[in-house]
């Protein structure tokens, strides 16, 4: 058996196709981790979706922001931006069923005996491992909940609070919780965010580092992520690999065997 994990699929599915082909990737025995975000900007998003489901336990894939966005889409229509390609996944039959699926995929996931843990953005150094599968699974309750996952579709979106608290309540709790495992680039020593830059590592602002620049609390751990495709594959940082290489915006798509620590390229040329 031989575990991989791709970097941001976002509806491009032939690519992500091309790399398990070069591989030899057979679901009967190998396992395809997915870092998020596998829909939407993409040529394909009900396809990928379609496919990464059919999977079954062969796929561990966790929540970013473009997978959340959908799920808040799926019941707010005016949440549909110009720039989103998620409407033929919306009217599709199948979409209840896709939805569903998506719903409950976790938001962070480890692997001990690997040793590798996976979230879309990463974890925040003011936090261990442990913590960080502990909230995020407060937010999965949620998403699983028929009750509560309207309220929080409602109102996840926003930037505050932009600090952790381990006093923090309701929304605010599971926003923090949410955008730091979805939405985090740039933080300051205490955990404190800012969304505003989006580039390279060289538009870093001031008083703030990449969250990977920062001392860790379970350094022999190490971080698979997503998320970031500016950043073009790499953090100058051991044990913390970051797999978005900017398929969606015509670069390429990587996929990382997590035994060997090989990488494999695909370029996106949709």
């Amino acid at each position: 058996m031989t575990t991989y994990a791709v970097g941001d699929i976002q509806g491009c599915l032939k690519p992500l196709q091309c790399l398990l082909a070069e591989v030899d990737f057979n679901p009967s025995k190998d396992v395809l981790w997915s870092v998020g975000d596998m829909v939407n900007r993409g040529p394909d998003s009900l396809a990928t979706l379609r496919y990464l489901k059919q999977l079954d336990s062969a796929c561990i894939a966790v929540l970013g922001n473009h997978d959340l966005h959908l799920l808040a889409a799926s019941r707010n229509g005016s949440r549909v931006r110009k720039s989103d390609t998620l409407k033929p996944l919306l009217k599709a039959d199948d979409r209840d069923s896709l939805l569903d699926w998506l719903r409950r995929r976790p938001l962070a996931h480890f692997d001990a005996e690997l040793g590798f843990v996976m979230t879309h953005a990463g974890i925040p150094p003011i936090w261990t491992v442990k913590q960080t599968l502990e909230l995020a699974e407060e937010v999965e309750r949620v998403l699983r909940s028929d009750k509560r996952l309207p309220d929080y579709l409602d109102e996840m979106y926003g930037n505050e609070p932009s600090r952790w608290k381990s006093s923090l309540k309701g929304i605010d709790r599971l926003r923090a919780i949410t955008n730091y495992l979805t939405r985090m680039r740039f933080c300051k020593p205490d955990g404190t965010l800012e969304f505003k830059s989006k580039e390279g590592l060289d538009t870093t602002p001031k008083g703030y580092a990449p969250w990977f620049r920062y001392p860790r609390k379970d350094p022999d751990i190490q971080i698979i992520f997503g998320h970031w495709a500016a950043i073009e594959g790499r953090t100058g940082t051991q044990g913390i690999h970051a797999l978005d290489t900017g398929c969606v915006w015509g670069s390429r798509m990587t996929l990382m065997n997590l035994d060997t620590r090989e990488l494999h390229h695909c370029d996106c040329d949709h």
